[in-house]
């Protein structure tokens, strides 16, 4: 249900809570990565490979990344969501990388794996609020932010590593870009209408990372309780799943398309 504000209000929200998000930045203090988070709660070895599950769990984001690459490829930019073709194309590109640097990180689990865990993570985040932002708020400004959020994207990784190297770790920025798209995307689903009229697909994407980010804090748990999946390892088929879905979704609507230009 859309809230019946003016554009001007709308704008308002939304440029109010990122400036409430980036200030805060400036009144807490660096944010460390914690040596804990690498000891996950699943580490069998099996088939040879170490933290199994983790890793293999990965091959949804490959699948669902790869064909919606090929998806892309081999349709008509002129006529397919020409507007955010390249954001589409980015994001599941991300997606597949995503499968890759995170079965290479659960490898051997550590802050200089990690990297290839979240860089690829966040291009994916930066297409997906791009696509979004184009769809709902503004088609111009959308392509506008496009290349500066995936530049800010990356450098929020180069920050983070760096400083890990000079033994001051500092998350606050990844962790700004990592978590204020997820504040303001279910504002942009609220606050405006797409004309491509998606919104429930997001909804539906969104529904699918919550659920991944609470069997992750609940790795532990999960796996006490089944003694047979841990919860990050189901974290990756909520989240890799969501993505597929947002796949299906984007086939759905090409395959519609040219069946009414037909």
């Amino acid at each position: 249900m859309l809230i019946n504000l003016t554009d001007f209000q709308k704008y308002s929200i939304l440029a109010g809570i990122s400036a409430l998000a980036v200030s805060c930045l400036f009144f807490i203090p660096a944010i460390p990565q914690n040596s804990n988070y690498h000891q996950f709660a699943d580490q069998r070895l099996l088939l040879r490979t170490p933290n199994f599950f983790n890793v293999i769990t990965n091959i949804i984001f490959l699948l669902a990344g790869a064909w919606g690459i090929k998806l892309l490829i081999h349709q008509n930019k002129a006529d397919f969501f020409k507007n955010t073709y390249l954001m589409y194309l980015t994001f599941f590109v991300g997606v597949f990388f995503v499968g890759l640097g995170s079965g290479y990180y659960h490898l051997s689990p550590s802050n200089q794996t990690l990297i290839w865990d979240r860089l690829p993570m966040t291009i994916a985040f930066m297409a997906l609020f791009s696509i979004i932002f184009s769809e709902f708020v503004s088609v111009k400004l959308g392509k506008t932010i496009f290349l500066p959020l995936l530049v800010l994207g990356t450098m929020s990784i180069v920050y983070w590593a760096n400083t890990e190297k000079q033994g001051m770790g500092d998350l606050r920025f990844y962790g700004l870009i990592q978590f204020l798209p997820m504040i303001l995307i279910p504002m942009i689903l609220v606050l405006f209408r797409s004309q491509s009229n998606q919104a429930k697909h997001y909804w539906h994407l969104l529904g699918f990372y919550f659920l991944a980010k609470i069997f992750e804090m609940a790795d532990q748990t999960v796996y006490q309780l089944t003694a047979t999946v841990s919860g990050h390892s189901l974290k990756h088929i909520f989240a890799g799943t969501g993505c597929y879905f947002f796949y299906a979704q984007l086939k759905k609507k090409h395959i519609s398309n040219l069946s009414e230009n037909k």
